[in-house]
């Protein structure tokens, strides 16, 4: 069985451990910092000694598709190319950098920011399809604001041609990997979903239509970036609302099957999740952010976003009764990512509420020492990712790798992060990505004033 220490391969490249550090909104757009921003907030994983590190999503487009403010857009071969800087830091340190590509498609922030909306009143949204109803309500109260374009058939492939040529660019920056942004509801979800594919050509019509356009997204990868390690997440719409509110969603089993044909098609590694048909906190579980919503610093920006205090305060309320249905699980994703291998050869990558080294090693199938409870069961996976942890350490990888040599699950092994998700709620001004709870700074102070993410 492997551990975490030992190196993995992925499509050829071989990734030094199998930690990775999963994608975050980085904030850090296009302006002339950028890079700059990009390697603060990037390298110090590398740096505490992560396998691979997984840049946020990227925008393949000039216009339109981002889904929070200050996503970076990678249609600009002269911006991309600045990126090597970046790419050479991480590698300095002896890990990899993945790229993830994305659209937002109906979850473009037209739709859902007020101020983004008002100041771009010409941008469409991407459609797969016609909006579902239950979004066309939403318009209609005004909730959200659609003014959705429907892909043509050409219009797909064009798409599609983009997301190559992003690739491409990103290869020649030196990213070693691409990985698409298939759930959260993005473009790509939304051309598997049956939620909202309805259409009736060659990109829609049956699951193996639905599946079309990642087809074509890595043949087009392929032709233009050559053999880059490929990999996508995989959605199954498990926490989406029940009938009859929402008839049409991807299923546990629907998600192992998708995988199992994007084996076939060619893809070198999966990301099984458990996501939503909407935008919701199934993305990111635990408890309500009362500290950032009650940010006195804050309001005037969600004011912004949510069109005044009586929509932001509405979109509290729906968070909060969120956070009452998605509960923190550990490891949320495991049935989902271990069926998924009983399936597919290729590697699996597992991430969403990962907070301890005892977890890792489970999933990985790691009994050495019975770390913490680790078990002789089947591997569920073949990475083990976190996400909002690295806001709240982004050396976290130091503790994590060192922490599992002595066979336990002490303090050391176990990640800072108290799922309070008081480091999301403000991205939606465009803020930062950090972590904003006191108690969890002054243990990282601590930590850092003790030595104990330097790496020997």
């Amino acid at each position: 069985m492997a551990t975490l220490e030992d190196p993995v391969e992925i499509g050829g490249l071989t990734i030094p451990n199998r930690l990775y550090r999963a994608p975050l909104l980085e904030c850090a757009g296009n302006d002339p910092d950028a890079v700059d921003a990009l390697i603060a907030d990037l390298e110090p994983a590398a740096a505490s000694g992560v396998g691979l590190v997984c840049q946020g999503a990227t925008i393949v487009r000039g216009e339109g598709g981002c889904a929070a403010p200050g996503m970076t857009r990678v249609h600009d071969p002269e911006f991309v190319s600045r990126l090597s800087r970046l790419t050479d830091r991480i590698h300095d340190h002896g890990s990899r950098i993945a790229i993830q590509l994305e659209h937002g498609g109906l979850r473009s922030m037209e739709t859902w920011h007020a101020e983004y909306h008002d100041e771009h009143p010409d941008l469409e949204q991407l459609a797969v399809s016609e909006p579902p109803w239950q979004l066309r309500v939403l318009d209609r109260l005004g909730f959200l604001a659609y003014d959705p374009h429907v892909l043509t058939t050409e219009e797909v492939y064009e798409l599609a041609a983009d997301f190559g040529r992003a690739a491409a660019r990103a290869v020649d920056a030196g990213y070693d990997a691409v990985h698409l942004a298939g759930a959260n509801m993005g473009i790509v979800q939304q051309f598997c979903s049956p939620f909202y594919n309805r259409r009736d050509d060659e990109f829609g019509g049956s699951p193996e239509a639905r599946l079309e356009f990642l087809a074509v997204v890595h043949d087009e990868i392929r032709e233009r970036a050559g053999d880059v390690p490929l990999l996508t997440k995989v959605p199954a719409e498990t926490p989406a609302p029940p009938a009859p509110i929402v008839r049409r969603k991807l299923s546990l089993r629907d998600g192992v099957e998708i995988a199992r044909r994007l084996e076939r098609i060619g893809y070198d590694a999966v990301v099984p999740v458990q996501t939503s048909v909407v935008w919701d906190m199934s993305i990111v579980r635990g408890e309500y952010p009362e500290r950032a919503w009650d940010n006195e610093g804050l309001q005037a920006e969600y004011d912004a976003a949510f069109g005044g205090p009586a929509r932001k305060r509405l979109v509290a309320l729906a968070n909060r009764l969120q956070s009452l249905q998605y509960d923190f699980e550990p490891a949320w994703n495991e049935t989902f990512c271990r069926r998924v291998r009983e399936q597919v050869s290729i590697p699996v990558l597992a991430e969403g509420g990962i907070r301890e080294r005892a977890q890792m090693d489970r999933l990985l199938g790691d009994s050495s020492g019975d770390r913490g409870g680790a078990s002789n069961a089947d591997p569920a996976c073949d990475m083990a990712g976190m996400a909002r942890p690295f806001y709240a350490e982004p050396r976290l990888g130091a503790r994590l790798l060192e922490g599992g040599t002595d066979g336990t699950a002490s303090e050391r092994t176990r990640a800072l992060c108290e799922s309070c998700n008081n480091c999301t709620v403000p991205q939606v001004t465009g803020a930062p990505g950090i972590c904003r709870t006191p108690t969890v700074v002054r243990k990282r102070g601590e930590l850092e004033r003790n030595g104990t993410y330097d790496r020997s």
